[in-house]
């Protein structure tokens, strides 16, 4: 199994909103394979996957192919910015 890297990360939702980044074809094939559901996106997000591990297509098809799923079910976080501490209004940095 060879886990290759993403040119760019993916950002997408987990659980209660919680952000997760994606850096590689096993994190995306980890994620989609624990993902509750039977899409035709989602199996071909998997075949991809494992194709790429395997060494038979590139990261960056199965990459294609994953962003295809994760946006089909609205867990894409389309500009990613991390997330703003702010402390309390009165309370100066």
């Amino acid at each position: 199994m060879l886990s290759q890297p993403f040119k760019e990360p993916i950002h997408v939702w987990v659980g209660l909103g919680f952000p997760r980044q994606l850096n590689s074809v096993v994190d995306a094939y980890q994620f989609a394979m624990e993902y509750c559901g039977n899409s035709p996106e989602q199996r071909a997000a998997i075949r991809a996957c494992k194709a790429a591990l395997t060494g038979d297509v590139d990261a960056e098809t199965a990459r294609g192919l994953f962003v295809a799923f994760a946006r089909k079910k609205g867990l894409i976080i389309d500009e990613w910015m991390p997330p703003v501490i702010k402390g309390r209004p009165d309370h100066h940095v």
